[in-house]
C-alpha cells in the first residue's frame, strides 16, 4: 500500500484490500454504494416487516471493474478532497481510467467515467474490458422492466413488505446507460472518454428527470465538474486537521469525508433525510452492519461534529426525527407511557423495528440523546423557530412527559427512580401472510445502559443522567416558548438518583454495580463529556481510571475517543493521546475504512467510531462546550501535534477558523458571503478566564495566549442600562 506523500486527501494502493468489507464506500446522503459491489442502497427505502426490516438491496448497473488488454501498472486511488474513487493502468502504449462518483449535487446520480489515452503516437487501437456482475434482480424489490428512456434501460419496483402492517411500500425507478462489454480508442484517436450515468427515485417521472438532467450536464461538459464544486464547497465549510503525524491527520480527513458523506448536500436538505446508521447507507442490508437502522450513534456520535460546522445538515437530523414523532408516541403508549419514546432501532416510521424484544423496551436512554441534539443545535442557532413552527417543542415536551411516566418515587430517599421493581408488558404483533396475531410480551422494567453487557438495571447512571438533562431542557425551552410547562418536570429534574458511591469517590454504572467488573464500552465517563454533568476532578478522574481498566479492549471503536476528551479536561494531553492512538487499531487500510471492532470484525464502515474519534479532537484538543449563553474553549495539544486547524466552526450565523498551537490560538470570524441572503450573523467577541474580552470582527483574526475563555454573543453599549 502506498499514500500521496504530498496531498494528505488521497489514498492509493496498488491493490484492492482482501476483505472486500473494506473497498471504499461512495455515498452522498441519498445513494449509498461500496465500490465494484453489485448492490447498492438508497435512503429511507428499507424491506421487511418488524425486526426484520432492512436496507433493501438495489442491484447497481456499475458494478464494473476494467481490464485492460495488456498487462499494465495498476493504481487504485480514493480522492476524499473530491469524493472520486479511480482505477487507473498504464501500460508501454495507453493509460486507461475508470471514475466512480456519487454525484454530490444531484444525489439521485450515481457516475462511472472511463477514459483511454494514447502514449504513443503510433500504436495500434486500445481496448479495454469492463467486466460487470450486475444483475438487474434483487431479493427485496420485485423488478419489472420498463420502455427504454433516451437509450438508457429503465426498471422498476416495490419493496416486497411493509415497514408496519398496511405502512408503505415504496417503488423503486431506476434509468442508467447500458454499459458495453468494451470499449476501444481507434488508431487515429489520442484519447476518449464514454460516461455511465445511473438515476434512482421512487417515481418514472423523477428517474426520469433526473437521467435528463445528467445527460445535460454531460452535453455541457459540467457533469464531474458539478459534482467537484459541492465538495469544494463542503471542505471550505468544514475541515479538520493537524500538523503532525501523519497517521493523525489522515484519520482526522478520512473521518470527515466519509461522515459529510452520510448528510445531504447543502442544497438540498430541503429533501426528507432518511437519517444516518452506524454503517452508512453503503451497508446495511439483511442480516448486516445493524440493518441500515438508525441508532443513538445518529444523535450522540456523527451528528456533534457535524452540527458545529453546519446548522443545515444539523437541522436535517432533527428533521427526521420529527417526522417520527408518530411512531414514537405509538411505541410509548404500546409500553404504557406517555409522551414519546424514540425507537432504539428506527427505519422510516419512527416504530421500533429492533429484532430484540428486550432491547427495545429497556434500551430507553435513546430519548435523553435526541434531546441532547437539539439542545447542541438551539445553543449554536438560536433558532426558535425550529421548535415554535417545526414541531421541535413537540419532541423535547413528549420525551419530558415520557420520563414524568417512567419514573418511580422513593419516599424514603427523597429522589427518582428508573428501576425494575415491577413487570411491564407492552404489545407486539406477528404476521404471517393471512393470519394476525397480537400478544404480550413482558419484561422487567428495567433498563439497558450504554454498556450492553448489562440488562434490567435500577438507575443507569448514563440513562438517569440524560433523562435529567432532557427534562432541563425542557423547562428552558417552555421558558423561552412562555409554555407553562407541568411541575412534575422540575420535580424529576431536580430529585433524579444520580448512582454516586462517596466512599470511592466515583460514579458506579448503576445500583449494584460491582468495581472491577468489565464493561463493554463508554457509559459513566460520557457523564463529563457530552453530558457536562459537573463534577470535581477527583471524581472525574476516578471514574476515567476505574473503566479504562475494565473497558473491553475489542468494544466499539467510538468508545477511546471519550476517554481522551476526559483526560484533555483533566489537563492530562499525553494520557489522552494516548488512549486516542487505540482508536487506529480499527482504521483498515488503504481506503480509511472503519470497522467496529479493532480486530476487523463488526460493523463497517464503522461511522460511529469516526463521530467518536472526531470529537475527541473536536472537543478535546479545543475544549469546545456547547452551552447555553456561550461556546466555552479550553484549548489543549499534545506534543505531538504542533498545531491543530478548525475550519468553518459556525455560531449563531458566524463561521469562525480557528488555528491553535502550544502557545497561542488565533480566531478568525469569517466575512459573510455577499448576496446570500442570510440575516446578518450576531457580534461575537472573546471573554478569556483571565477577564480579557477581545471583539471579533469579520475578516480579522485575533491571537491571544492559549488559555480557557468563551465565545459570546456581544451586546452592544446602545443596549445596555446606565449603571
Amino acid at each position: 500500500m502506498t499514500s500521496n506523500p504530498v496531498d494528505p486527501y488521497i489514498f492509493t494502493s496498488d491493490t484492492l484490500p482482501s476483505d472486500p468489507r473494506f473497498m471504499p464506500p461512495l455515498t452522498n446522503g441519498l445513494l449509498g454504494w461500496r465500490v465494484f459491489d453489485r448492490i447498492m442502497h438508497m435512503g429511507g427505502v428499507y424491506n421487511g416487516e418488524g425486526g426484520a426490516c432492512h436496507r433493501a438491496d438495489i442491484p447497481c448497473p456499475l458494478a464494473v471493474q476494467m481490464k485492460p488488454d495488456k498487462v499494465g501498472r495498476h493504481m487504485y486511488k480514493l480522492d476524499m478532497r473530491k469524493g472520486i474513487f479511480s482505477h487507473t493502468v498504464v501500460t508501454l502504449h495507453a493509460k486507461a481510467s475508470q471514475v466512480l462518483y456519487t454525484h454530490r449535487q444531484h444525489s439521485n446520480l450515481l457516475v462511472m467515467e472511463v477514459h483511454l489515452q494514447r502514449l504513443e503516437p503510433s500504436a495500434p487501437p486500445i481496448t479495454v474490458h469492463l467486466d460487470s456482475s450486475f444483475n438487474p434482480q434483487s431479493d427485496d424489490i420485485t423488478f419489472r422492466k420498463a420502455p427504454d428512456y433516451k437509450e438508457g434501460r429503465h426498471i422498476f419496483g416495490q419493496t416486497n413488505s411493509s415497514e408496519v402492517p398496511g405502512g408503505i411500500r415504496p417503488f423503486v425507478h431506476m434509468i442508467w446507460t447500458p454499459v458495453s462489454t468494451s470499449v476501444s480508442l481507434p488508431s487515429d484517436q489520442s484519447q476518449c472518454s464514454w460516461v455511465f450515468l445511473v438515476a434512482v427515485a421512487e417515481t418514472s417521472e423523477s428517474a426520469q428527470s433526473y437521467y435528463n438532467t445528467g445527460l445535460v450536464l454531460i452535453a455541457t461538459g459540467d457533469l464531474c465538474p458539478s459534482h467537484l464544486r459541492s465538495w469544494t464547497e463542503l471542505w471550505l465549510g468544514s475541515s479538520v486537521e493537524v500538523v503532525g503525524p501523519e497517521t493523525l491527520n489522515r484519520a482526522l480527513i478520512g473521518s470527515m469525508f466519509y461522515l459529510l458523506s452520510a448528510f445531504p448536500s447543502l442544497d438540498e436538505s430541503a429533501k426528507p433525510f432518511g437519517g444516518v446508521s452506524p454503517g452508512g447507507l453503503s451497508n446495511g442490508g439483511k442480516d448486516e452492519d445493524y440493518l441500515g437502522h438508525v441508532f443513538w450513534d445518529q444523535d450522540t456520535w456523527m451528528y456533534p461534529g457535524i452540527s458545529l460546522f453546519y446548522p443545515k445538515l444539523a437541522k436535517a437530523v432533527l428533521q427526521y426525527r420529527i417526522r417520527t414523532i408518530e411512531g414514537a408516541h405509538s411505541n410509548a403508549q404500546q409500553m404504557g407511557y406517555k409522551g414519546l419514546k424514540f425507537a432504539w432501532e428506527s427505519a422510516v416510521t419512527g416504530r421500533d423495528v429492533c429484532p430484540d424484544d428486550l432491547i427495545v423496551q429497556q434500551e430507553i436512554h435513546i430519548n435523553g440523546d435526541v434531546i441532547m441534539a437539539f439542545k447542541q443545535y438551539f445553543y449554536l442557532t438560536q433558532d426558535l423557530e425550529m421548535f415554535k413552527v417545526g414541531r421541535g417543542s413537540e419532541v423535547v415536551w413528549g420525551v419530558a412527559d415520557y420520563w414524568v411516566s417512567r419514573v418511580t418515587w422513593d419516599p424514603a430517599n427523597d429522589e427518582y427512580h428508573i428501576k425494575a421493581t415491577e413487570n411491564a408488558s407492552f404489545f407486539r404483533y406477528c404476521y404471517t401472510s393471512r393470519v394476525r396475531f397480537c400478544f404480550y410480551i413482558v419484561h422487567p422494567k428495567g433498563v439497558i445502559p450504554p454498556d450492553e453487557y448489562y440488562t434490567n438495571v435500577d438507575n443507569s447512571v448514563f440513562t438517569n443522567a440524560v433523562a435529567k438533562c432532557s427534562l432541563r431542557f425542557a423547562l428552558e425551552l417552555a421558558s423561552h416558548l412562555s409554555h407553562t410547562p407541568p411541575p412534575e418536570w422540575q420535580d424529576i429534574a431536580d430529585k433524579i438518583k444520580i448512582p454516586f458511591d462517596p466512599e470511592l469517590k466515583y460514579h458506579p454504572e448503576f445500583d449494584g454495580y460491582t468495581q472491577g467488573t468489565n464493561v463493554k464500552q463508554a457509559d459513566t465517563v460520557l457523564l463529563g463529556y457530552p453530558l457536562g454533568m459537573s463534577t470535581t476532578p477527583e471524581v472525574r478522574q476516578n471514574d476515567l481510571e476505574i473503566y479504562e481498566a475494565v473497558t473491553d479492549p475489542l468494544g466499539p471503536a467510538m468508545t477511546w475517543g471519550m476517554f481522551a476528551v476526559g483526560w484533555l479536561e483533566l489537563g492530562e494531553a499525553e494520557k489522552a493521546q494516548e488512549l486516542l492512538q487505540k482508536c487506529f487499531k480499527n482504521i483498515q487500510k488503504p481506503f480509511q475504512v472503519w470497522s467496529e471492532s479493532a480486530d476487523g470484525s463488526g460493523c463497517v464502515n464503522f461511522l460511529t467510531g469516526m463521530g467518536g474519534f472526531l470529537q475527541a479532537v473536536l472537543f478535546g484538543y479545543t475544549g469546545f462546550r456547547v452551552q447555553k449563553e456561550c461556546l466555552a474553549f479550553a484549548p489543549l495539544l499534545p506534543q505531538e501535534v504542533d498545531a491543530l486547524s478548525v475550519k468553518g466552526v459556525c455560531y449563531l450565523g458566524n463561521k469562525m477558523d480557528w488555528l491553535v498551537k502550544s502557545t497561542e490560538v488565533t480566531v478568525t470570524v469569517r466575512k459573510p458571503a455577499e448576496g446570500s441572503g442570510n440575516k446578518e450573523p450576531d457580534a461575537l467577541t472573546v471573554v478569556l478566564n483571565t477577564g480579557t474580552t477581545i471583539p471579533l470582527k469579520p475578516g480579522q483574526s485575533v491571537t491571544f495566549s492559549r488559555q480557557p475563555g468563551q465565545i459570546r454573543k456581544r451586546i452592544s453599549r446602545s443596549y445596555c442600562w446606565p449603571l
